[in-house]
């Protein structure tokens, strides 16, 4: 008896499958069955394509990341949110974009996300929104779906992923606080004992450019929730020792000798924080802010004015832009593109030549 030997496996390969009364259509053959690519006989270019991605599924690994075919956005975001998002600074923030992402882009393959999706994304949230949106809006959610796909590719749950289109930068906002303003925002906070908790908030903002959030969090001692003031040595921490720097960085200060006078009074007054109303620490100041702009008759402003103000403060007074980087946890970048012009050596040389014989 011959022996024989057993026919050779043949790759995954397209063939055009003729059907009758219908039109044909590409399929892959593999070890005896068949898939269909749903490209038809003129369209070779993506049946092609089509094979190529059941290659690399059929061979690829168990735990391989998956493609951008595969991976739904929805799944990307479900990943940043539960792993990343929590040692985050604000992980609410990352919470509100994603409720925000889901109802467009949830069930969408990864690979749909080009610059034609990420558009109409934009018109479509300002038409469900209800109310008029900034393109910096819009501009902070794509970029937490762009997070969200950077970190699943470190991560090793997707293979790469495609580039998310933004809005164009908004400009910069040049809204800042004169010292007769932040006194009428002062006078109003102590007239009422509601608010009088703001005056504290006002002053740490305008001596130290503090953002809001961690304002909030400070206490006279070191803790694992907040920063803290050390009043011995003068210097502001703006962080807890836990706490993992972010690129809102949270750098420590040098406490102007204004503040350092207001604080060690405030430690004989407070229980724990700097900022308290009965006892307690303050979670949230939006009624507070609204209330007393409205008494004082200070327009256009919000807390975050407060850094603007004591950036544009210093650089008024010649504060040089190393230190002020340094004081203020702010970029060299950010201080030249935004707050330079009311340096006094602005275009000085420029201007000189100009000037000059």
């Amino acid at each position: 008896m011959v022996a024989t030997m057993p026919r050779k496996m043949l790759p995954p390969r397209l063939y055009l499958r003729r059907r009758a009364g219908r039109a044909p259509v590409w399929v892959i053959k593999d070890a005896g069955r068949e898939f269909s690519t749903g490209c038809g006989e003129g369209d070779r270019e993506g049946a092609e394509a089509a094979l190529a991605d059941y290659i690399a599924r059929r061979f690829r690994p168990p735990d391989a990341p998956q493609t951008p075919e595969e991976m739904t956005v929805a799944t990307a975001l479900a990943i940043y949110g539960k792993e990343h998002a929590p040692t985050l600074a604000a992980p609410e923030r990352i919470a509100h974009a994603i409720e925000a992402l889901l109802p467009f882009w949830g069930d969408r393959p990864v690979a749909a996300i080009r610059g034609e999706t990420c558009r109409l994304y934009a018109r479509r949230r300002r038409e469900s929104a209800g109310r008029p949106l900034s393109d910096g809006t819009i501009r902070r959610e794509l970029g937490t779906l762009a997070a969200a796909l950077g970190y699943c590719v470190r991560e090793g749950y997707l293979c790469r992923a495609p580039s998310v289109v933004l809005p164009k930068r908004p400009p910069a906002r040049e809204r800042w606080l004169t010292r007769s303003e932040v006194a009428k925002l002062i006078r109003a906070a102590r007239s009422d004992p509601h608010t009088h908790h703001l005056a504290r908030f006002i002053l740490i903002g305008v001596y130290t450019g503090t953002r809001k959030q961690d304002i909030l969090r400070l206490q006279f001692t070191p803790a694992t929730d907040g920063g803290h003031f050390d009043i011995e040595r003068g210097i502001l921490y703006r962080k807890s020792v836990m706490a993992r720097q972010t690129t809102k960085r949270g750098t420590p200060a040098k406490l102007p000798r204004q503040l350092l006078a207001h604080a060690r009074r405030w430690r004989r007054l407070s229980v724990r924080y700097a900022v308290e109303y009965g006892g307690k620490p303050v979670k949230d100041i939006k009624r507070a802010w609204a209330s007393v702009a409205r008494r004082a008759g200070v327009e256009g402003a919000t807390p975050h004015t407060l850094k603007h103000t004591a950036i544009t403060w210093a650089m008024q007074r010649g504060a040089k832009l190393q230190d002020a980087a340094a004081f203020f946890g702010t970029s060299m970048q950010t201080l030249e593109r935004v707050y330079f012009h009311h340096h006094p050596d602005h275009q000085k040389t420029a201007v000189a030549a100009l000037e000059g014989r």
